[in-house]
């Protein structure tokens, strides 16, 4: 992060957790803590200066914190609520800073890359204070102007933070995410469950992630309907072979399924797409992406989430599910002319054929079966700040 020094992060982390299952900060996560993935991912995310204002359990914060090399400050009137830890971080600061993110420390699935985007944003606009928005929804954390500060110190209005910063609403931006994390926390052990399923599945996109990326990449609407029927394929005929034995990864099918042609219409548009997902760290789903257009596949291969996925949008002809033969037809016969072209589409249809007979193998059923199981993917909307709208 470009001019990382003048930007820093106040991390929440003082409260009672009343309604959680243990006190936030210290529950158990991916094989670390809450707490050391939320400074992780704002470190990850080009923040060096990272503080974390503690309160309740400090004596049992002290040694994590000390272990993850972060600073903390000590917030005496933690009681008071969380603006209380708001003002002993604004407090802690240095004059030096710019403009700090503010995070509460039950927010671990916040992705570095909106960090980033946020940092990029500010360079450009100057607001005081910058909002992540995930469809339509503001989310966290802000990243706050410290011109901001000496009114956040002296601040005694009912509603803390939120009533001061509205004061600058007509100073705010808005950043438009695809980061559900923005809008996720932990005020409960269903939270909790849910917040650990996520975490372990971080490498790629949820479905309503995705459905953001999409939006607000302005991929065409066709594309769109196209996209989530091959995923849809591609979940069908993963979940057929899971059933058979096999132990692919449903949500990265389903997500690769989703955004397999996001840059779809200009060149190469797996390879730019492909680039595009792994600049936002999703880098397996950009595996997956690079090779839905052409993909090797040997004799005795078993078809893994990649290979689903091709044989997905060979059977996907438009909004329309046809065979292979008919999705290649009109190539063909377009090409059959083209000495350079037509032998590269003729590969495509072997590797498709040779992947469809895999498939059939091994769930015991011809495609035409399984297809015929196909359904339409469920409509997402936008999330609250618990999860998406079932």
């Amino acid at each position: 992060m470009r001019n990382e020094k003048e930007i820093a992060a106040l991390v929440l982390a003082a409260g009672y957790s009343s309604r959680a299952p243990g006190f936030k900060p210290l529950l158990p996560l991916g094989g670390g803590t809450v707490i050391e993935a939320t400074v992780r991912n704002l470190r990850c995310g080009g923040v060096a200066d990272v503080t974390v204002v503690i309160g309740h359990h400090a004596a049992e914060m002290v040694p994590e914190l000390n272990r993850l090399e972060v600073r903390y400050v000590l917030n005496k009137d933690y009681q008071k609520g969380m603006f209380s830890s708001v003002v002993a971080g604004v407090n802690s600061l240095s004059s030096q800073k710019e403009a700090f993110f503010l995070l509460p420390g039950d927010m671990p699935l916040v992705r570095s890359h909106t960090i980033r985007t946020l940092y990029k944003h500010y360079l450009c606009v100057k607001a005081k204070v910058i909002y992540p928005v995930f469809r339509k929804q503001r989310g966290h954390p802000p990243l706050i102007s410290t011109q901001c500060c000496p009114a956040i110190a002296c601040w005694t209005q009912p509603e803390g933070l939120r009533s001061l910063l509205a004061l600058y609403e007509a100073q705010a931006y808005e950043v438009a995410t695809a980061d559900e994390g923005i809008l996720m926390d932990i005020d409960s052990p269903e939270d909790y469950t849910m917040v650990s399923e996520r975490f372990r599945h971080r490498k790629f996109p949820t479905r309503n992630e995705c459905e953001a990326l999409l939006a607000q990449l302005n991929v065409p609407e066709g594309v769109v309907r196209h996209s989530r029927l091959v995923s849809g394929v591609a979940l069908t005929l993963a979940e057929r072979l899971n059933q058979a034995g096999l132990r692919l990864d449903i949500g990265l099918v389903v997500a690769a399924g989703l955004l397999h042609d996001l840059a779809k219409g200009r060149a190469h548009h797996e390879r730019l797409g492909a680039r595009m997902l792994d600049t936002l760290g999703y880098r397996d789903v950009s595996a997956i992406v690079a090779v839905h257009r052409d993909i090797e596949f040997g004799e005795r291969q078993m078809p893994d989430e990649a290979a689903v996925l091709f044989l997905a949008d060979k059977l996907v002809q438009g909004d329309r599910i046809v065979s292979i033969d008919e999705r290649f037809q009109g190539a063909l016969e377009k090409f059959a002319c083209n000495g350079k072209a037509l032998p590269e589409v003729r590969q495509r249809l072997l590797n498709a054929r040779a992947i469809g007979s895999a498939v059939e193998r091994i769930m015991g059923k011809s495609l035409e079966q399984t297809l015929s199981e196909v359904r339409p993917l469920p409509v997402v909307c936008a999330a609250n700040s618990k999860a998406a709208c079932s």
